[in-house]
């Protein structure tokens, strides 16, 4: 690709919030630096993203001289060798405050040996966001368990008001469901792979988690009507709406629902880590966005300063009060921060239960099984364990997939 000697071009996920930080960051950075490149941010959908940066190989070629990237693709991006080894200059820079200004759950993901392939951008676990003041007028407590979840949810259900006990992101986009089985799933002690790392969907506590939230979706008396056609986004829309009490979603839906106008519940917001099967032990699905060096970038050094002042104290900051989830620690602990969003201290709660989706370049395939699987339970009569021998049978055509991280450094 031609050497590009006066711009630096930035791949990003399409929302407002990350491209006014990154463009605030370049400006911090240039400020700072006298750099005189000119930036360039092209903002795409989640496909759209993947396609440029990662399939096309945008970022090995130099296309792209850093992106933004969700953990969910680090493996592939790793044995492509698609992004920069930021871990030496990381390790050596005076006064650096990598790795302790994070928590190791924010880190664990981009790591490859000792390669470092990007920094944290942005959080937020799936955690229970449940609204206040309906908790306290009931007299009800914070449910730890499914069943108490679910008994909850038809009790603060007033389908008259508009209003049901919660509402899930059941859409078949190929990753809301299959969220929503992994925390079923490990909430339950159960795994996607067997002692010698072969995959196993048809486990007793797969076939419970599928029926529990196959009957969940179902239970009219519980769950907003119109679930199987919300997403994610939408889902929390719903919350900030008004029409669910609590939900099992993101963290950044919390932040929207106490920070967008339009909301109807602010002020009465609150999480809590997700709730499990008695002697289990509480997890937190934990999906975050770093940002990264492309491995072609023509511009290098500036890629890795630019990187460090976007991710540093000020900018995660800044991205969080402009409605992004900062990932830093002092960002959690910072008095604007908790006064404007008074739960914000629970996200070191919620990471010392955090888990990762599995880091393998075939988790992409096995997803697409899982969503299957989960959109057959939703929309068919057959039963569990019929559904998840066929999963099994398609999941093995794709091989062992070991859960742990086993690729080579992309140095």
């Amino acid at each position: 690709m031609p050497e590009r000697r006066d711009r630096f071009r930035i791949a990003i996920r399409d929302f407002g919030p990350f491209e006014a930080a990154i463009r605030e960051g370049w400006r911090a950075y240039c400020e700072a630096t006298g750099c005189p490149l000119g930036l360039e941010v092209v903002a795409f959908d989640l496909r759209g993203l993947h396609e440029a940066a990662l399939a096309a190989e945008g970022l090995k070629r130099g296309e792209w001289d850093a992106a933004l990237l969700v953990t969910d693709w680090l493996a592939e991006a790793g044995e492509g060798r698609a992004l920069a080894d930021l871990g030496a200059r990381l390790r050596a820079e005076p006064g650096s405050d990598y790795p302790d200004a994070w928590t190791d759950s924010l880190l664990r993901h981009q790591r490859f040996g000792d390669a470092v392939l990007g920094l944290p951008f942005h959080d937020g676990p799936e955690c229970l966001v449940y609204r206040t003041d309906l908790l306290d007028a009931a007299g009800a407590r914070v449910p730890d368990t499914w069943e108490e979840f679910r008994a909850l949810a038809r009790m603060l259900s007033a389908p008259e008001e508009r209003r049901w006990g919660t509402v899930f992101a059941a859409y078949p986009d190929g990753h809301n469901t299959v969220y929503d089985f992994c925390l079923q799933l490990w909430s339950r002690g159960g795994d996607f792979f067997d002692a010698s790392g072969k995959i196993r969907l048809d486990t007793p506590a797969a076939e419970e988690a599928l029926a529990f939230y196959r009957g969940l979706l179902r239970d009219a008396g519980a769950i907003h009507p119109e679930c199987r056609r919300l997403d994610s986004i939408e889902s929390g829309r719903a919350f900030a709406r008004g029409e669910a009490a609590m939900m099992v979603n993101w963290f950044g839906f919390a932040v929207m629902a106490e920070t967008l106008p339009e909301s109807r519940v602010r002020g009465r917001v609150s999480v809590a880590p997700v709730p499990a099967t008695p002697g289990f032990a509480r997890t937190a699905l934990n999906v975050y966005w770093i940002l990264g060096a492309g491995a072609g970038s023509p511009h290098p050094a500036e890629a890795y300063e630019f990187i460090r002042t976007c991710t540093g104290t000020a900018g995660d900051k800044g991205l969080t009060l402009g409605g992004g989830v900062g990932c830093r620690r002092s960002t959690w602990r910072d008095p604007e921060v908790c006064r404007r969003l008074p739960f914000y201290p629970e996200l070191e709660t919620l990471h010392k239960g955090a888990r990762e989706l599995p880091r393998h370049p075939a988790w992409e395939q096995l997803s697409r099984v899982i969503d299957r699987l989960v959109t057959r339970a939703i929309n068919t009569a057959e039963t569990e364990s019929r559904l998840l021998a066929d999963a099994q049978r398609e999941a093995g055509r794709i091989g062992s997939i070991s859960p742990a991280p086993s690729l080579p450094s992309p140095r």
